[in-house]
């Protein structure tokens, strides 16, 4: 069952690259009690989450805070070091937190895993964003295949 407005996450634990190497990260430390725009590409370094996707969200990553943001999440089924590397190409320090949801856990306890087989890239999370707020969705927008529209930086500004 997919995840609805007005749900509360799923406990599951990410991964972020730090300077100290993978440090696991839970949700409840990052959405308990605060306010975050999370959102999920197919994969790190593929076409449009590297020139649309993520460079999206670090644009406008003042715009976010000025709406109250906390901290924007950027999630792909790929391993913390992919996801450290892609988030410093995309020069995405202090602006997105770059988390590996290395297995699809978290993806897959949402309801929005996809299978990515047929493109050589096996079981991956869908493109979608969400506005989390103290732990419950309170937006969530799932793209169509091979769409981006709905889970851009730019249309959830426009849902906070």
């Amino acid at each position: 069952m997919t995840i609805a407005v007005g749900d509360k996450l799923p406990e599951a634990t990410l991964v972020e690259m730090t300077a100290e190497g993978p440090a696991p990260r839970t949700t409840e430390d990052i959405f308990k009690g605060r306010k975050v725009a999370l959102f999920s590409v197919p994969g790190a370094f593929t076409p449009t989450c590297s020139a649309k996707h993520l460079p999206g969200f670090i644009n406008q990553a003042d715009a976010f805070k000025a709406k109250g943001v906390d901290e924007i999440v950027c999630i792909a089924v790929n391993d913390a070091f992919v996801m450290g590397a892609w988030g410093a190409a995309q020069n995405a320090g202090g602006k997105v937190s770059m988390l590996a949801d290395g297995n699809g856990d978290f993806s897959r306890a949402l309801g929005l895993e996809m299978d990515g087989k047929a493109y050589g890239m096996g079981m991956r999370g869908q493109r979608f964003s969400i506005i989390v707020e103290d732990g419950t969705v309170t937006s969530l927008n799932v793209e169509g295949p091979g769409e981006f529209h709905v889970s851009s930086a730019d249309h959830m500004l426009t849902q906070l």
